[in-house]
């Protein structure tokens, strides 16, 4: 066993929220077409509320913290956040478009001890990157950035999220991050808005592409393996957590909202109203996700792919039953090994369709009346790659 498994393995039973993902705002300078999240600023937790929830969040052994948005460096107290987070001993990373980063701000990360920089690259073409933010230029200011980071010897991943634009760029931007001395991730998700607006789906990769993509090695590395049959499921994986979201981890939203995970929209409290602690103590919605073990899951319970679907209980969740499959994670497995999920079977019987937008699940909020006398900063949200 790993020290990270090992350590993951402790805070699970000892009920440690060891991983936060922490949206400093929604706010950004860049328009992603594809970005799920609402770009207003709607009333942000102040300087003052993030330091206290950051207090807390230490005191509770919280140790890795992502720090992203929409754009966090557009908060004129992004910095001051992460030396007072870095100050508590977080393990810090941050997200971000890295368009606002220059010699300066590269220095001062590495003067903080930023763990790692993940930064989102769409394409090693300017037309088609810029093409996706809607930022003229923003491709070269973002490689800019990246160059400046590694100079300061910072980690860097270059996170891919393949959409139907530039699923053909995977190798080129591959190859960039390689000459940039940076780590390569790719995701070909595309998730609903946050208001559960479905019409960003459209920039999906059709399900037809998707074998090509996960059979490239210089995408997926040891095809073989990454594509093989799934193993016999096992008592293990019948009676094993569908994922970490809510476990050992937990997403918390620019106003104080907290969720499983955010892709996960299940509302479980506010730290605004209530402390971090009896939230993750004390929450019926997280104790309900808690609850739910691989055998519960139903149709996917008796899947051959159980073991090693890489099914998003969010997702599912958005589909309409956090207990059901994420026919986009079926569709997945299909592509990988070529062999249908149970619930994919059951789609293509009955000629489903997936839910329509009126049956999406939608983040609500809690509602907070402004803090009076203080200034919304703001940033904003980070699409996963």
């Amino acid at each position: 066993m790993s020290l990270m498994q090992e350590l993951n393995h402790k805070a699970l039973r000892l009920g440690v929220p060891l991983s936060v993902h922490l949206d400093l705002t929604y706010r950004c300078n860049e328009r992603c077409e594809h970005c799920y999240l609402d770009h207003e600023d709607f009333g942000e937790m102040t300087t003052a509320e993030l330091k206290s929830l950051l207090k807390q969040l230490a005191s509770a052994g919280v140790f890795f913290l992502t720090m992203s948005g929409g754009e966090p460096l557009v908060r004129q107290d992004c910095f001051e956040l992460i030396e007072y987070a870095r100050a508590l001993g977080f393990n810090v990373k941050l997200k971000t478009n890295a368009i606002l980063i220059g010699e300066r701000e590269a220095k001062r990360l590495r003067a903080l001890g930023v763990e790692q920089i993940q930064i989102s690259v769409y394409s090693h073409r300017p037309d088609v990157h810029d093409g996706i933010t809607k930022v003229q230029g923003s491709l070269l200011r973002t490689l800019n950035a990246v160059r400046l980071l590694r100079a300061h010897d910072l980690k860097v991943t270059i996170a891919n999220v393949l959409m139907k634009n530039n699923f053909q760029d995977g190798d080129g931007v591959r190859t960039l991050a390689q000459e940039l001395g940076a780590h390569y991730s790719l995701d070909p998700t595309i998730t609903p808005m946050i208001d559960g607006d479905r019409s960003v789906l459209r920039y999906g990769i059709p399900a037809s592409e998707l074998p090509g993509l996960f059979h490239n090695p210089n995408l997926v590395g040891d095809v073989e393996s990454f594509c093989a049959p799934p193993p016999p499921v096992d008592d293990d994986v019948r009676e094993g957590l569908p994922c970490s979201a809510g476990h050992t981890a937990c997403y918390i939203s620019p106003y104080g909202d907290l969720y499983p995970c955010v892709q996960f929209p299940l509302l479980c409290g506010n730290v605004r109203r209530q402390s971090f602690l009896e939230i993750w103590q004390s929450s019926a919605q997280l104790e309900e996700v808690r609850s739910i073990r691989g055998k519960d899951l139903s149709g996917c319970s008796s899947c051959t792919h159980l073991g090693t679907c890489t099914r998003c209980p969010g997702l599912a969740f958005m589909e309409g039953n956090m207990r059901g499959p994420s026919i986009a994670d079926c569709e997945k497995s299909f592509a990988r090994t070529g062999i249908p999920s149970k619930n994919l079977q059951a789609k293509r019987a009955s000629s489903m369709e997936p839910a329509s937008a009126q049956d999406l699940i939608q983040i609500q909020g809690i509602a907070i009346a402004p803090v009076v006398g203080t200034a919304a900063h703001a940033e904003a949200s980070s699409v996963r790659a």
